[in-house]
């Protein structure tokens, strides 16, 4: 990703109080009484507007409303992870503590490192959710500077009591189903799933695409060993027609959510820019995490970290693009890849990536994962890196091919399928493909950044599932849900 330090301006709303700069907050300690002292079990959602270009960044408040019944944890309130290139936190002023904080990621924040970036401004709709507090508060949003270090950007404070808080709570669903239930949501962590693209008769195919995709990701470990831990929801949500917007084939839909292929111009990425149609679809389920489930053929997907992810279901390659997306948005995944094209820009000097399954090795001896390296093992490692770019290269010439002739869905798919097995037997025969070490080429870098072991689900299409790595990042932030 590019870092960058944007001048960051604040808008002020008649309604809320805008706070200026405040001294860095200590945290509320994470004791059994908190949530009841400070919270009651209900969601607050705080709208708001993220605009900017590569030279300046400003944040709007758009409004404040119920969520509906608060789904999260009653003991894990203060975010321990990390993770983010973003972190909010909800002040209690009377002691200057943060009484719950969360790290995330954004469309925004990807979208600043583009290259449209340099030439245009850019809105984006986001939203903040926690629990419904029981006296005014000030929500602090801070973000990441080239040294990792956090940095107050915006900050407003919220009266619940207020007439300009909207506390009336979503009316009850109808269109609501589990499709695993284990326990009650502020003990489990729970995940809803969004049908995008499917018409009213097309409701049972929906429900079958969810089930065969959870069962899948319940399939790979941790998920696998920690399904007690976990609750998964569905939405139905019927579109007036088959499919969803594909602006690059000329085939264009509205959809209740407005899920699109061609995010950022790269013709597979999708996901919605409408998060406020995306959160009043979502508005009072139990959810911390989703997933939307597109109803077309065409290879795509999108993740991103505590805000959204997206598979099209009737690809063959429909399950991995499930797992892949959803490691993004869970737990802040990289993408473990170097070689495939991307939007985002190069920055001039590789910094340390937040992200916990990527590392610049700029200090070996204190690797983010050194507690997995075994003895002996060399920092960064050898892998057969040449050997894997030739072939690479050779996929990629015949997948361009394929783009340039317009070809069927069908002859993307049996091109991926040909790569996965040549990549499955050449990355599990090399010399150290047993380690987790530091192997040179991720995210979208052939050279200086480095990824955990030779294979992961994060790295290619492989049916390898989650390297020891990614796998210990994931139950990390199960913790941070589940009881």
């Amino acid at each position: 990703m590019r870092r960058f330090s944007p001048r960051v301006w604040i808008l002020v709303l008649s309604s809320v109080a805008i706070s200026h700069s405040v001294p860095a907050h200590r945290l509320v300690a994470q004791e059994p009484d908190a949530f009841d002292r400070y919270f009651v079990p209900k969601t607050m959602r705080v709208d708001y507007f993220h605009t900017g270009d590569v030279d300046e960044e400003i944040l709007a408040l758009d409004r404040v409303v119920s969520d509906g019944v608060w789904a999260g944890s009653l003991t894990r309130l203060i975010d321990d992870t990390n993770l983010g290139k973003y972190l909010f936190e909800v002040i209690d002023p009377a002691t200057n503590r943060a009484i719950y904080s969360r790290g995330f990621a954004s469309i925004y924040g990807e979208w600043e490192t583009t290259g449209e970036a340099r030439s245009m401004h850019r809105t984006f709709h986001e939203s903040l959710r926690f629990p419904w507090p029981r006296k005014p508060v000030q929500v602090v949003l801070k973000k990441r500077d080239d040294e990792n270090a956090f940095h107050e950007i915006w900050s407003v404070s919220i009266d619940p009591s207020s007439r300009f808080v909207n506390a009336a709570d979503p009316p009850p669903r109808s269109n609501v189903w589990a499709v695993f239930e284990n326990g009650p949501p502020t003990e489990k962590v729970d995940i809803v799933l969004l049908s995008e693209g499917y018409t009213a008769d097309e409701m049972e195919k929906f429900h079958e695409d969810a089930r065969r995709l959870v069962d899948g990701l319940f399939a790979l470990e941790p998920f696998k060993s920690r399904r007690p831990d976990f609750n998964v929801w569905a939405v139905d949500l019927p579109s007036a027609e088959s499919g969803v917007n594909r602006p690059h084939v000329g085939e264009f839909r509205r959809t209740p959510v407005s899920a699109e292929y061609n995010i950022f111009d790269s013709e597979r990425y999708l996901l919605t820019y409408d998060n406020r149609a995306l959160r009043e679809a979502l508005s009072g389920v139990p959810y911390e995490f989703l997933e939307i489930l597109v109803n077309e053929k065409q290879y795509g997907g999108g993740g991103i970290f505590n805000a959204q992810s997206t598979t099209s279901v009737d690809t063959e390659f429909a399950e991995y693009i499930f797992i892949h997306e959803f490691g993004h948005h869970f737990a802040g995944l990289a993408d473990e890849y170097y070689l495939s094209p991307v939007s985002y820009e190069t920055p001039a000097e590789l910094t340390e990536p937040w992200e916990p399954n990527v590392t610049a090795l700029h200090d070996p001896a204190h690797i983010k994962w050194a507690h997995l390296v075994e003895p002996g093992t060399p920092l960064p490692t050898p892998w057969g890196k040449e050997a894997y770019e030739q072939h690479a290269r050779e996929i990629r010439a015949r997948r361009q091919a394929l783009i340039d002739a317009q070809a069927p869905e069908a002859e993307f798919d049996a091109l991926f399928e040909e790569q996965k097995r040549i990549e499955t037997e050449l990355l599990a025969t090399m010399r150290h493909s047993a380690a987790v070490g530091a192997f040179e080429g991720a995210m979208y870098e052939a050279a200086g950044l480095y990824r955990s072991e030779t294979d992961c689900i994060m790295f290619t299409r492989d049916d390898v599932g989650f390297c020891r790595v990614c796998r210990w990042a994931l139950e990390r932030v199960i913790d941070l849900y589940a009881a």
